[in-house]
């Protein structure tokens, strides 16, 4: 489309308008992409991928992650909970009632993946906003208690962050609206704008979720507690393998005029190794000293003069 021509008359008669007089000098064509076009397309639909996203990891880990059945307290700080909010409470940490809006989450999820159809847009608004009013509810009457948004991995007490990020989902459940696809339609599409919202997106998510502490602290391996050093058995052979192994048994190894040590003996954490050894034309004693820690092979050296042998007794 051309511009349209600058008519002075036009400009006169509408003068009064400022309005109009802008709509009238801007190209349509210009300012089709700020208030709508693929750019606002693109955003639709990376909340579709994203609440699709949400949902199935949602369903994933009320499944595999059983959360924790603690008794529903009756009073909260001294505050006497109201027996429907411990009711609801008692349901939300039910295992059957968790597999369950699970599997519906689960098949809602798909939904978004496979149809754009408005019902599937409308169904996700109101389990966001159901989802977010109860979280809500939680924070000010049961501050206790995690959301169960993510199964077993929601235990945290429900924070700032757990009801910002309800309330955000939320509000991309109401941008998802405008989606012109369903979220396979856009994977499939390849590359585009969506895919770098969406990754902004889940950095925000991701940022807002105490869920993911918690699991990475689940499948931390689970490393064996380690004996302290003072009180580990270390043997004789170890020692001298260590020592060998070590950058001060080579820087003084020339040095030293004896195979068999002149002394060992060990002292807490450390075993300590006596060589004769010849330095700078005297002869002195290289002292090694050499950690018994299971996970540390640190090594030490030391020259000290040789010992005075004790002269008898005149009697």
């Amino acid at each position: 489309m051309d511009p349209l021509p600058l008519d002075p008359a036009l400009v006169l008669s509408v003068l009064g308008d400022p309005m109009l007089v802008a709509s009238t000098l801007i190209d349509p064509v210009l300012i089709a992409p700020v208030l709508g076009g693929p750019l606002a397309d693109d955003i639709a639909n990376a909340q579709v991928l994203l609440l699709a996203g949400v949902l199935l990891t949602a369903c994933l880990a009320k499944l595999v992650f059983r959360a924790p059945v603690p008794a529903a307290p009756a009073h909260v700080h001294g505050v006497p909970v109201p027996g429907r909010l411990r009711r609801a409470t008692a349901l939300r940490q039910d295992r059957r009632a968790n597999v369950g809006l699970g599997a519906a989450e689960g098949v809602l999820g798909l939904a978004l993946l496979i149809t754009p159809h408005l019902a599937v847009r409308l169904a996700t608004i109101a389990v966001f906003a159901a989802a977010t009013w109860a979280v809500g509810e939680l924070r000010v009457r049961r501050p206790d208690a995690g959301c169960g948004c993510f199964g077993g991995l929601s235990t945290k007490q429900i924070g700032h962050r757990t009801v910002l990020r309800a309330v955000l989902l939320t509000a991309a459940a109401v941008v998802s609206l405008d989606a012109p696809h369903a979220g396979l339609t856009v994977l499939l599409d390849g590359p585009s704008a969506a895919g770098a919202v969406l990754l902004a997106e889940l950095a925000l998510f991701a940022a807002l979720s105490p869920e993911i502490a918690v699991l990475l602290g689940r499948t931390r391996p689970r490393l064996r507690p380690v004996t302290p050093c003072e009180r580990r058995r270390s043997p004789l052979a170890e020692t001298y393998a260590r020592l060998r192994e070590s950058d001060a048994w080579r820087e003084s190894e020339n040095a030293i005029v004896s195979a068999v040590p002149l002394d060992v003996w060990r002292e807490g954490c450390w075993r300590f190794v006596v060589y004769p050894a010849h330095v700078d034309g005297r002869d002195t004693e290289l002292v090694f000293a050499v950690s018994t820690a299971e996970r540390g092979h640190t090594v030490r050296v030391a020259a000290v003069p040789p010992a005075t042998p004790a002269l008898p007794a005149t009697l």
